[in-house]
């Protein structure tokens, strides 16, 4: 089992799908589980997940702090974290699984590791976060649904940039393996550090 966690944008699904590719394993996308597990959860499960439901676009993007966005985010604080596991148990134990996303706490990961190098967390700067979802395309995605683009834009931003660092911060007490990706990272170069880092 191994685990590559991070910031948004930080390119986890691509190295992950690069790896499995080359060393015959399985993907787990834990983005592509979320409407899944959003759908099958009890409020009680997951009450910041509750709140956010009933907020429009604007009480989400544009009314709040980043800061409150950022302490009230259900992904951010680890709700729904037992659906990721669940689903995880029921891969086979041969050929072994890559598991990505954002949704992977330092916290809730390092209890489940059966190796300490089996997992990384990749740290995008703000310049490198904003050029990938440029060149996705989906950079004003979410915003160009609220009344104000420009400022959702802004606290979205601002909010990943916070909560990677908090990732940076927990990685650092919890003596796990972090990389920090910029503008002049190249996607042979960092899949070649992850590489070394998960030992495959």
């Amino acid at each position: 089992m191994y685990w590559i966690g991070g910031g948004s944008g930080a390119g986890k699904s691509t190295i992950a799908r690069r790896l499995a590719d080359r060393h015959g394993l399985c993907t787990y996308a834990t983005d592509d589980a979320m409407s899944d597990h959003d759908g099958r959860f009890r409020p009680q499960d997951a009450p910041l997940l509750s709140r956010f439901k009933a907020m429009s676009m604007d009480e989400r993007w544009v009314n709040r702090s980043p800061e409150a966005m950022l302490e009230s985010f259900h992904w951010f604080r680890g709700e729904l974290f037992s659906p990721i596991v669940e689903d995880l148990l029921r891969f086979p134990a041969e050929p072994g699984v890559i598991a990505e996303g954002f949704r992977l706490l330092p916290h809730l990961v390092k209890p489940l590791l059966t190796q300490p190098g089996h997992a990384v967390w990749l740290l995008p700067t703000p310049e490198f976060r904003r050029a990938a979802f440029a060149s996705r395309g989906s950079l004003w995605q979410v915003a160009r649904k609220t009344s104000d683009p420009e400022k959702a834009l802004r606290n979205l931003l601002e909010r990943d940039r916070m909560f990677t660092e908090l990732l940076a911060e927990e990685t650092k007490r919890l003596e796990l393996p972090a990389i920090e990706i910029d503008t002049t990272t190249t996607e042979d170069g960092l899949a070649e550090r992850v590489t070394k880092i998960l030992g495959l």
